[in-house]
């Protein structure tokens, strides 16, 4: 393992177990301080392993999933039953294999249009929250090829800011709505973990953390928290240029 700040470059095979360790503390150090891990997870392909390995030992018996609440940090706009819904997968590889109360789960959602979901998955948030800022434990987060992060598309209207904390936004390449939290409350975590794998990801994962700041063309440069940390775990394909 190389290490570089905040940024960890691990072997293939060591990386969700890397990341599952990560987690583990997290949680029980959130659980010590403040009775509770609040959690948002992330989509796609790339914590699929993390996701089936948390759920198995040494980690599922060390984490109080009772104490745990879990959110999505975006979500696509298809059916809770479609292949390409974030929550499915998650319940699918973790979130049905372990002593979770279904009352902890807080998925997007998917059965109202855009706009009308995140209105209500940002009311939801606030709620659960309460009189406290919304302040995640912990936010895991991907990256996608074209920089983008989240739902946090490059050009897209959501990252100007208008002050909310999940917005819904049109991806013409996908013809897909989907809903995502917005660098604004994305950026209030006490920690934020990127998941980087592939030597598809190795050009922009270099570009996102050593290019001039350009938000617009590379959204993932957002995410700089306001009082929290920041942690980019990656394979060694994806930190191949990285390690150069």
């Amino acid at each position: 393992m190389e290490r570089e700040n905040n940024i960890q470059i691990f072997d293939a095979g060591e990386l969700a177990k890397a990341v599952a360790e990560f987690i583990v503390k997290i949680a029980n150090d959130a659980i010590d301080a403040n009775g509770r891990f609040v959690i948002a997870l992330s989509g796609g392909h790339t914590p699929e392993t993390l996701y089936s390995s948390l759920c198995t030992e040494p980690y599922q018996g060390r984490i109080a999933w009772d104490k745990t609440f879990v959110f999505w940090g975006d979500e696509r706009c298809v059916p809770s039953d479609n292949e390409q819904n974030n929550a499915r997968m998650a319940k699918m590889l973790l979130l049905d294999h372990v002593d979770l109360p279904p009352s902890n789960i807080y998925p997007v959602p998917v059965d109202v249009a855009p706009k009308e979901a995140a209105a209500a998955y940002e009311n939801s948030i606030i709620q659960f929250f309460g009189e406290e800022p919304p302040r995640f434990d912990l936010i895991l987060l991907g990256l996608g090829e074209n920089g983008h992060t989240a739902s946090l598309f490059p050009g897209t209207i959501v990252l100007t800011g208008h002050g909310r904390l999940v917005e819904e936004v049109f991806v013409p390449e996908q013809n897909m709505y989907r809903i995502t939290m917005t660098a604004t409350l994305i950026n209030q975590a006490c920690n934020i973990l990127f998941l980087v794998t592939g030597n598809g990801k190795s050009e922009i994962l270099n570009t996102v953390l050593t290019a001039p700041y350009q938000p617009d063309k590379y959204p993932a440069q957002l995410i700089k928290p306001v009082n929290g940390n920041i942690y980019w775990y990656v394979d060694k394909e994806a930190g191949n240029l990285l390690s150069k």
